[in-house]
Order: structure tokens, then sequence, then C-alpha cells
């Protein structure tokens, strides 16, 4: 019997062992698996935290782009604008060189450029200018047609000086101010 009773007890060892062994392993199986969910579950936020800040940086980019073009659009309609405004203005003066108040303008232009550099002067200006040219400045006007909107260049004799009162550069002298005060 006691042979029967060694083969019992390594057998009942034998199955505590298995039962001990079982019960750990089903224990570290436990661990594993809800480390693993922890591990699953600590991705799953920080790649919907990642979604969510990638969202939030290209709805930003977007709006700021949107923003941005809209600025642009505006700076380009009111750019449009002002230069169709400029040109109206230009046209203006070209009608207003038709009219009988540009002698009386071309005079006091002329005695104003004789006060800046001095009697001795060129003048020259628009070819259908000459006749009115020609009667102010007399024998210093220059033949040479400028291809402008009106008023003249005047320069010294030696051409050392030289002042440009012409209409197109007198706007664009002044266009800055224009702009200011055009409407937009």
């Amino acid at each position: 019997m006691s042979l029967e009773r060694l083969v019992a007890e390594i057998e009942s060892r034998a199955q505590q062992e298995i039962a001990s062994e079982q019960a750990r392993f089903e224990k570290e199986r436990a661990e594993i698996l809800a480390d693993r969910a922890r591990r699953i579950e600590a991705i799953r936020t920080d790649a919907q935290r990642r979604v969510a800040q990638d969202a939030a940086r290209e709805r930003t980019r977007r709006t700021a782009a949107a923003r941005l073009e809209a600025k642009k659009l505006g700076y380009e309609y009111q750019e449009a604008r002002t230069k169709q405004l400029l040109e109206s203005v230009k046209t203006r003066l070209a009608d207003y060189a038709g009219t009988p108040e540009y002698p009386k303008l071309m005079k006091r232009m002329y005695a104003a450029a004789v006060s800046r550099l001095g009697k001795d002067l060129r003048v020259r200006g628009r070819a259908e200018d000459a006749k009115l040219l020609r009667s102010v400045a007399g024998s210093g006007f220059d033949d040479a047609p400028v291809p402008v909107t009106g008023g003249f260049v005047a320069e010294t004799s030696d051409g050392t000086r030289r002042l440009n009162l012409t209409f197109d550069e007198l706007l664009r002298l002044r266009e800055d101010d224009l702009r200011s005060l055009l409407p937009t």
C-alpha cells in the first residue's frame, strides 16, 4: 500500500501543481488581455486625438486661405475700380483740354514755369496745343509734339533743368492722394 499511496500522493501533487499552473496561466492570460485592451484603447484614443488635431489644423488652414482669398479678391476689385476711376479722371482731363478755360490754365502754368526755371525756356506739348503754346511761349516753343493728355514740358534752354507740367505727370504725382479721395 505504500506504493499505491506514494503514487496517489504524486498524482495528487501533480493535480495540485497542474491546477496551480492552470490558475497562474489564467491569471497571466487575463493580465495580458487586460494590458492588450488598455494598449488598444490608448492607441485608439491617441489616434482620435491626432485626427481631431489634424482636422482642426486643416479647418484653420482652409479658413485662413479663404480669408486671404477674400481679401485678395476685395483688393483686386478695389484696384480695378480705382483704375477705372483714374481712367475716368484722365478722360475728363482730356475733355478739359478742349474747354475755353484750358488756354487760361496754360498761361498760368507757363507763368509758374517761368517763375521756377527762369525766362529762357523751351516748351513742348501736344500737337493740338501748338498754336496756343506758340502764343504763350513765343520763340521758346519747340515744334516736337509730346504724346500727352494736356499741359506741357518746360526746360531751360541749356537743358539742365526740366519741369513736367503735363496732365499725365501731374496725375501720376498725385495718384496716391487721388486714390484716398476716390470712393471704393
